[in-house]
């Protein structure tokens, strides 16, 4: 709990009691989907809920609306749900039994204001239509923003949540990032328990993402921008 404090969260009996149920569903259905590889409660709570509310030292949250895209089970974007209830989350996942499990979740941890589509991000029909978009762990930066940005309102942001020293590859997709009508606001590294290098990258939507974007994922993927 003290790990929460410096994040301006104060967890009461609820939150506790949905992050527990969170925890048992995960576990149970990671031995039959293969969720994640992080096991153990400790590694669970620290590495993934714990990692997923580090997104606030970006800004404020409560009563944005949040496009999680390609969110697998469910972060960042269902940690801060829990956290902050007025959060109004959109989760995006090109697998169906992925969502399936996301429907599930989200019933048992009885959340309102949630919603879990079963589409490609490229596929996805409500652009310029969030505070926040943000990605965890999905894709190097030139592929991530082009899936991401469009998705932006005009003075929003698009937040990725990256591992590691990612300076070069955020560098490599500046140029991507103006295009889609983006400007990179900071890079905002911190720690996720010892020796764990993670990082915000931060980029401000400044304009309006042309409307022949985004592309289908082959062509991102095989002539990023």
């Amino acid at each position: 709990m003290e790990l929460l404090a410096p994040l301006g969260i104060v967890p009461d009996a609820r939150m506790l009691a949905r992050f527990r149920t969170y925890f048992d569903y995960l576990t149970e259905q990671n031995e039959v989907m293969n969720l994640t590889a992080i096991n153990g409660e400790e590694d669970v709570y620290l590495r993934h809920f714990f990692d997923s509310l580090c997104l606030v030292k970006a800004g404020p949250v409560s009563g944005l609306t949040l496009l999680d895209v390609g969110a697998g089970a469910g972060f960042p974007s269902l940690p801060l749900k829990i956290a902050f209830p007025e959060l109004k989350v959109t989760i995006v996942d090109a697998t169906q039994k992925r969502i399936r499990f996301l429907e599930t979740l989200i019933a048992k941890l009885e959340l309102d204001g949630v919603e879990a589509v079963h589409v490609r991000a490229e596929d996805f029909d409500r652009k310029s239509g969030y505070d926040l978009v943000t990605a965890r762990a999905v894709a190097r930066m030139n592929i991530l923003a082009e899936l991401c940005m469009p998705f932006a309102k005009v003075g929003g942001r698009f937040i990725a949540m990256k591992t590691g020293d990612c300076v070069a590859e955020v560098a490599q997709a500046e140029s991507a990032i103006k295009t889609l009508g983006g400007t990179v606001e900071n890079i905002l590294h911190y720690d996720v328990g010892p020796d764990r290098d993670h990082a915000l990258v931060i980029v401000r939507k400044t304009a309006f993402t042309p409307t022949k974007y985004p592309r289908a994922f082959a062509q991102i993927k095989s002539k990023p921008l």
